[in-house]
């Protein structure tokens, strides 16, 4: 295989390792995935502003999140199924992680159970949650993850029913019968059904997870775990005020990378406006669309505190398991590094909004 130099050449590689309804279910977006252009587009319109004659003999990426040192601010975004990439799944994903210097944000959906993920981590493991309509089982899968020695919780608000993704409705998306969602199966609600006429998921959701959330969930949420916990879905800036106003640590800016709600903002596009009204209370994140370093560069520039990158992970672990997860997150940190010695950064305190100009 020749060795990937990009993550668009990993996408190639992924689509040819993969079956047609998985890659369908990893890679759509919602209805005429507008939105999901869009996302990779905004980070492209913004132009870099750099510095010149800069001491960049030392660039250093290490960030503070949630009170935890990372080596990098990419981190792996909650994404479902990585068993479908790969037989190892979300393992091979967490011991990528680990040895590049990355946190990782397990997803409720997991194919793999939180207690074996967290046991083959070897940095910080976030956990997302969607909240059920049985909220005993909620509960519970809290306390797994804070047993287990989860650090941090995200909270998904932007799903209260699921976005219509025409893909998995032509496929009738759904787990093999050898996958199941893992992390539910103590509660019973592991096994996604088939749906013929509709995806498998939409059924999935329509059935148990809960679409009457409101801001009371979140201060529930927050007055029981000892965890932090961030919000996610969030393109407003009243929404990320509200969110830290409840209880939350920060907000991650994001549209569920363009799978929910078609027409939704680009992420680039709302995230200045969200830092501006958060002024520097609670930490920010923001997915959807990242896809080099200088992505993450305009990122943390714009007032984001890290980036999650979610499909450029399954690419690599569809292409090549857990190596080919290392080297997309190689690669980030790699294009992080470079991007900010040619802008004359060396730190990432240096990234601030000076460095971002007009579209072209």
């Amino acid at each position: 295989m020749t060795e990937p130099l990009n993550i668009e050449e990993f996408e190639v590689l992924a689509r040819r390792a993969m079956e047609r309804p998985g890659w369908d279910y990893y890679r759509s977006g919602a209805d005429d995935e507008v939105t999901l252009a869009a996302n990779r587009q905004a980070w492209r319109d913004l132009t870099l502003h750099y510095k010149v004659l800069v001491d960049v003999g030392h660039v250093e990426t290490r960030v503070t999140v949630l009170g935890e040192s990372l080596g990098s601010p990419v981190i792996v975004a909650p994404t479902a199924f990585h068993r479908l990439a790969c037989p190892e799944g979300e393992l091979a994903t967490a011991r990528a992680a680990g040895s590049v210097g990355c946190a990782m944000t397990l997803s409720t959906l997991s194919n793999t159970p939180v207690e074996e993920v967290a046991a083959a981590s070897t940095g910080p493991l976030w956990f997302q949650l969607y909240v059920y309509r049985d909220r005993s089982a909620t509960k519970a899968l809290v306390r797994r993850a804070e047993a287990a020695g989860c650090s941090a919780l995200m909270l998904t608000v932007d799903a209260p029913v699921l976005g219509r993704r025409e893909q998995d409705v032509r496929n009738g998306f759904h787990l093999p019968s050898d996958l199941s969602i893992e992390n539910m199966l103590a509660s019973g609600f592991s096994d996604m059904p088939e749906a013929p006429r509709d995806s498998g998921l939409a059924a999935y959701f329509a059935s148990l997870l809960d679409p009457t959330l409101t801001w009371r969930d979140l201060e529930w949420l927050c007055s029981f775990t000892t965890l932090p916990v961030l919000v996610k879905g969030v393109v407003r800036p009243d929404d990320a005020r509200e969110a830290i106003t409840r209880g939350a640590a920060g907000v991650v800016v994001s549209n569920h990378g363009g799978r929910q709600l078609d027409g939704a903002p680009a992420t680039a596009r709302v995230l200045p406006a969200i830092a501006e009204r958060l002024d520097g209370d609670g930490t920010i994140l923001v997915d959807g669309g990242i896809r080099r370093g200088t992505d993450v560069v305009k990122a943390l520039s714009l007032g984001a505190h890290g980036v999650l990158v979610g499909r450029p992970v399954l690419w690599g672990l569809a292409a090549d398991g857990e190596r080919g997860v290392r080297r997309v997150l190689g690669m980030f940190n790699e294009e992080l590094e470079r991007a900010m010695a040619l802008c004359g950064c060396p730190a990432i305190a240096d990234l601030t909004s000076d460095l971002i100009g007009s579209p072209w």
